[in-house]
């Protein structure tokens, strides 16, 4: 018959290294420790641990046994979250990072409205589009955008982003519009911080080398600037959608629109996710547009 016994402190004394750091991490004797370690052996009939005088390692059947008790102590770890998440409200600090334009467009608000749900949370909010850091800088979520880099960082998508290609009425009526790839060269493009296009040419992505006569960091003012006539722009939806929809923008070659990119949360890799990181996550998931979407992706960042 399956029992508990020993498994927590088997499991603590594989990870920490020895019986002596597992028993002050588990807040009790050296004895007890090995008392239940070795009543556990003696009911599996198997040796788990070598013992020597410098070190504790595992055993072959040890490594097979810790990897099963490490995901059981795990699971047990995300039912008891998942009531606690029902039964307390979120409290403490929140760390979060974004970029600037998305982030006051969009991040800021729904973590406005998250604290107004959840007033004990305290939140700290630094937008800037510099990679920051998350284990370094203290951070409990950044959010991104695009493509992202292998790195140690847990990722969750929240939204997608497309980019358009567009520019204004008096624009098109003074100039034309570009019906190729080749006709931008034709033609003055506001640039953001690089000067390449992203498309889709058949079927594959496709990028172009443009040229203007602004380039700006932000995307408020190339709007802006593509809305007084100045040029074509690229930018993505959350940017111009309404624009589009109001007439006061055209959305040029459509047929080569590049694909969606991915707006993902990105938090480092923790069984222990604390609930007040997990339940934002889940808030921004459901209001920016992906609230299905609740496994997460390998490691990257």
């Amino acid at each position: 018959m399956f029992g508990w016994e020993g498994v927590c402190e088997f499991v603590s004394v594989a990870e920490q290294g020895g019986f002596t750091p597992a028993a002050r991490q588990l807040g009790v004797s050296v004895a007890q420790v090995s008392r239940q370690v070795a009543q556990l052996e003696d009911r599996l009939q198997a040796k788990l641990l070598l013992r020597t005088t410098r070190q504790v390692r595992l055993t072959e059947l040890g490594e097979i046994y810790y990897r099963h008790c490490r995901q059981l102590l795990d699971n047990l770890y995300e039912a008891e979250l998942a009531l606690g998440r029902h039964q307390a409200q979120p409290q403490g600090l929140l760390r979060i990072t974004a970029p600037v334009s998305y982030g006051e467009s969009r991040i800021a608000p729904l973590v406005n409205d998250f604290m107004v749900r959840y007033p004990a949370l305290e939140v700290t909010l630094n937008l800037t589009n510099q990679l920051l850091d998350l284990v370094h800088d203290g951070y409990d979520l950044a959010i991104r955008l695009g493509h992202l880099k292998d790195s140690s960082l847990v990722a969750r998508r929240l939204a997608g982003r497309v980019p358009y290609v567009c520019a204004s009425p008096a624009y098109t009526a003074r100039r034309g519009m570009p019906n190729s790839l080749s006709e931008l060269a034709r033609h003055t493009c506001l640039l953001g911080n690089g000067d390449e296009w992203h498309f889709t040419l058949d079927a594959r992505p496709y990028s172009v080398r443009v040229r203007g006569l602004l380039k700006c960091n932000s995307g408020h003012a190339l709007v802006d600037a593509a809305l007084k006539g100045i040029g074509i722009v690229q930018l993505p939806d959350y940017y111009v959608s309404d624009h589009l929809a109001a007439g006061r923008l055209i959305e040029l070659l459509p047929e080569l629109r590049a694909p969606e990119e991915g707006i993902w949360a990105l938090y480092p890799q923790n069984r222990h996710l604390s609930p007040k990181v997990r339940l934002l996550v889940d808030y921004l998931a459901e209001r920016l547009g992906e609230p299905g979407q609740v496994s997460l992706a390998p490691p990257i960042g």
